[in-house]
């Protein structure tokens, strides 16, 4: 949908006309009340209902003197109750990692091995959601960033964050109908002998150890589809897709196959040509997904790091 705005502090401007034109819906007559303003855009169906209500009971529903609508879209958070810009106070020397993209809507880190996105309690330091709110008080621009999606604590890669609670909706939308594609490059075991292939075998639970997911028939359903890129005897780099989002689901996959990842020794990995990772070998390449205001699609690509690189040529 073509959407032009303007942000304005932590209003969000949009043109009525040609809003009404993206959503088919008949004009607005500037000056009109919030109220109307307000049912005008719950016929459009542009926006979340929800979403829309909220913003009209505090106030957050507009019309400009120039005949824009304007919404509170970017309310920012308190740095004295939000326990992320608390967190990222107290760590000057938390180093955020780069930035693959970013607008008004959107944040997309490229996090490294070793990092975890989140914490196992709210605020816990060296996370990569401080890292995030340490680089929005940077910009001195303290929006309520939260990650879409996770990757696991070694696995290297771009994630996903939300700015404020519209993107978080569409975005966590995108990702309940499979909008939002994540593409890995894992160096496994073996010699991979085809080319490419799909694996689908549902996983669930191993009862036995907590950390374990297994192919199990009672599992959910996974999907990986994977292409070899090289091979020789000893390792095979693949370039991965995943259908569906199950924990470990690569790792878990690639080992059922008989090609587990190297490094990862919870799933029968172990390094490689005595070169030692210290994590499993799996990179995340490339993060695509639906632009949560316009839905124009878009690209995050993650160089592979220098102990990929080392390792191919190893």
């Amino acid at each position: 949908m073509d959407i032009a705005y303007v942000r304005r502090g932590e209003w969000l401007e949009l043109d009525a006309g040609t809003l009404a034109l993206s959503a088919g819906a008949g004009p607005i007559e500037a000056g009109s009340h919030s109220h109307e303003v307000r049912k005008w855009l719950l016929a459009c169906s542009v926006f979340p209902d929800k979403w829309i209500n909220r913003l009209y009971s505090v106030g957050g529903i507009k019309m400009t003197e120039g005949g824009r609508i304007a919404l509170l879209a970017f309310p920012k958070a308190d740095e004295r109750q939000s326990l992320l810009y608390v967190a990222a106070a107290k760590e000057p020397d938390l180093i955020v990692p780069p930035v693959l993209y970013e607008d008004d809507f959107c944040l997309v880190l490229d996090k490294p091995a070793g990092m975890s996105v989140h914490g196992s309690d709210p605020g816990q330091a060296g996370t990569l959601d401080v890292a995030a709110a340490k680089h929005m008080l940077a910009q001195g621009d303290n929006l309520p960033v939260r990650h879409i999606h996770r990757l696991d604590d070694d696995t290297s890669g771009p994630v996903l964050y939300s700015k404020n609670d519209l993107a978080q909706h569409r975005l966590d939308e995108a990702m309940r109908e499979k909008e939002i594609d994540r593409i890995y490059i894992a160096v496994v075991h073996g010699r991979l002998r085809k080319p490419a292939g799909i694996i689908d075998a549902p996983i669930g639970k191993d009862r036995h150890h907590k950390s374990r997911r297994i192919v199990t028939p009672g599992g959910d359903e996974a999907v990986t589809r994977y292409e070899r890129l090289s091979v020789s005897d000893a390792i095979s780099i693949a370039r991965v897709e995943l259908e569906t989002g199950r924990t470990h689901q690569i790792r878990v996959h690639m080992s059922h196959l008989g090609h587990p990842l190297i490094g990862d020794t919870l799933y029968g990995g172990r390094e490689a040509g005595g070169y030692f990772l210290g994590h499993q070998a799996l990179h995340g390449e490339k993060l695509l997904f639906p632009h949560p205001l316009t839905g124009a699609r878009i690209e995050a690509d993650s160089p592979w790091p220098g102990w990929l690189a080392r390792l191919l040529n190893r």
